[in-house]
Formats: C-alpha cells, structure tokens, sequence
C-alpha cells in the first residue's frame, strides 16, 4: 500500500517538477534575448550617432570651403567693376580691404554657401544624381568662364545694354549647358538669379550703393546674367565637394 502511494506522489509531482524547469528556461531566454536586444540597439545608436557627426562635419566643412570661394569671388569681381565705374559707393565705406563695402563678401561668401549645399541636396531629392562631367578639371573650367563673363559685362563696349544682356546671356546659357545640362541646375540658377537680383534692387533703391547707366529699373539688365552663372558656378563647386565625401578617389 504504501508503494503505491510513494508511486503516485512520485507521479504527481513529475509534471510540477518539469514546469518549473520549463519556466525558467524560458525565463533565462527572455533575459538573454532582452540584453541581446539592448546591445544591439545600443550599437545602432553609437553608430548612427557617429554617422550623424561624420555628415555634420562634413556639411560644415563644405560649406566652409564654398563660403570662402564665394568671398574670393565677390572681392576679384566687385573690384573689377568699382575700378570700371559700373558700380558706385559712397566714399565713407570704400575705406576697406581691396576699396569695396565690408559687406559684401560675407554676404556673398553665404549666398554662395547656401547654393553650393543646396544644388546636391536637390539632386538627392529628385533622385537624379548629377554625372555630367564631374571631376575638378571640369570645376575650374566652369570657374574661369564665369569670371571671364564677369570680365566680359564691364570690358566689352555695345551699342546698348540690351545687346550687351543678351549677349551674356547666351554666354550664361553656355555655361550651363556645357558643365551642367540638369533640370534642378537650371531651376536653381534661374531662382538665384531672381532672388538676387531683388534683393540688389532693393539695396539701389534705398541708397546703399548705385549703378551707372541703369536700364533695368536701378540695375543694369544684363546683372541676372552674372547671377544665373555664378549660381550654376556655385553649385558645380557644391557638388564636387559633395561628391568628394561620399566617394574615395581613383587612379585612371
């Protein structure tokens, strides 16, 4: 009697016994898969975190190296027009660096900043990665053009504005077609030019400095010329930089 009653205690514990086991096996799963879990989302974290520095440091140091292109190039091209008389400043602020307002080139050296940034990050909007002649030497050329259409608004003697502007236009146009040939390239330009060209208006017409011989309310008409190509300057430059830091470089 008493076998068989051990027997069925022995029986009726088997189950208690092998639920318990069951239970915290599965217990030590859930803690093992829960600190998997946090490691491995403490990894994605440190990872994009340093992914997300790495793009800040590289954002900032392009639009350093645009934001000193853009100085240099107001400098060289503002000189060149206040030494042939096309554009006028009061005396009391042509007392700075190379005779030309301190403004100008911090202000042109952001303009050109914010262009040069802008023209990749809509390439990656619309999905339409620019490969048109993307290299250095392509740069530079698109570079010494849109100083020499610079060079060719004050140098070169017409009968009127108006065929001095459509000339330079055909030459902006050029430009464009030959180191651009991109529908938002094309889109960005004609934005800078319109924005910049306002904003020149509005600086004419309060007094802040002045254009000889205007025709094109207190501008000269062929002005968003030279801003359609620097803008398409700008943005080539912008690019470049954009592509330097996603790609490694390669020997030919």
């Amino acid at each position: 009697m008493s076998r068989l009653d051990d027997h069925c205690w022995s029986c009726s514990c088997a189950p208690r016994v092998e639920t318990k086991h069951s239970s915290s096996g599965a217990n030590w799963l859930a803690s093992k898969a829960e600190e998997m879990m946090s490691i491995i989302t403490s990894v994605l974290s440190n990872a994009y975190g340093s992914l997300h520095d790495v793009r800040t440091a590289n954002l900032i140091r392009r639009g350093v190296v645009l934001f000193t292109v853009g100085v240099f190039l107001a400098l060289v091209l503002n000189l060149l027009q206040i030494q042939r008389h096309v554009t006028l400043f009061p005396e009391e602020v042509m007392t700075t660096v190379f005779s030309s307002a301190w403004w100008i080139p911090p202000c042109c050296g952001t303009g050109a900043a914010v262009v040069g940034l802008l023209y990749p990050c809509l390439d990656s909007h619309l999905g339409e990665p620019h490969k048109f002649k993307r290299e250095w030497a392509s740069v530079m050329r698109c570079i010494a053009v849109f100083v020499g259409i610079n060079h060719a608004s004050v140098k070169l003697d017409f009968v009127n504005n108006m065929q001095l502007s459509l000339t330079l236009a055909a030459l902006s146009l050029g430009l464009w077609w030959t180191f651009d040939r991109s529908r938002s390239g094309f889109g960005l330009g004609i934005t800078t030019a319109f924005l910049a060209t306002v904003i020149t208006q509005l600086l004419v017409y309060n007094g802040v400095y002045q254009y000889t011989s205007p025709d094109f309310l207190y501008v000269r008409s062929w002005l968003p010329c030279i801003f359609f190509s620097g803008g398409v300057t700008v943005g080539n430059i912008g690019r470049q930089l954009a592509m330097g830091c996603v790609e490694k470089p390669h020997n030919d």
